[in-house]
């Protein structure tokens, strides 16, 4: 297969060089977020971007730059990845938000980096002091 070891069920997140075992190449790892009535993820970014679709509920981001949107169920979002877009996820709804998503990242790597909240942020976005 050209050089690449075959996929496995056990690891289908990475693939490896036979000749280089540094080399790794990452593969999507979905996952499912579950965010309850009332939840927030707290301020935080990602460093791959991030490919989102809204199973249930009613998800508020709150941007970087404080501008809000709001994703419905049946719609999309991206977050693009690095330190310049910072953002959390309110659920204000009373039926938890629900969201599936895809992101390319490395084995071991983390999913999101909490940071402080943006200035001008106010203490009534998830309960973050600027």
């Amino acid at each position: 297969m050209g050089g690449a070891r075959a996929l496995t069920a056990a690891r289908p997140e990475a693939v490896a060089a036979e000749d280089d075992a540094s080399c790794v190449a990452s593969l999507p790892a979905d996952r499912t977020i579950v965010i309850p009535p009332g939840g927030c993820t707290g301020w935080h970014f990602h460093r791959v971007r991030l490919d989102a679709v809204v199973l249930s509920g009613t998800l508020t981001r709150v941007l970087h730059d404080l501008t809000v949107e709001v994703h419905t169920e049946g719609t999309t979002f991206v977050e693009p990845a690095g330190s310049g877009h910072i953002h959390l996820g309110h659920n204000l709804g009373t039926e938890p938000v629900v969201l599936h998503v895809t992101p390319r990242q490395p084995v071991g790597t983390a999913f999101s980096i909490p940071v402080p909240a943006p200035a001008g942020a106010t203490s009534a976005v998830c309960g973050q002091h600027a």
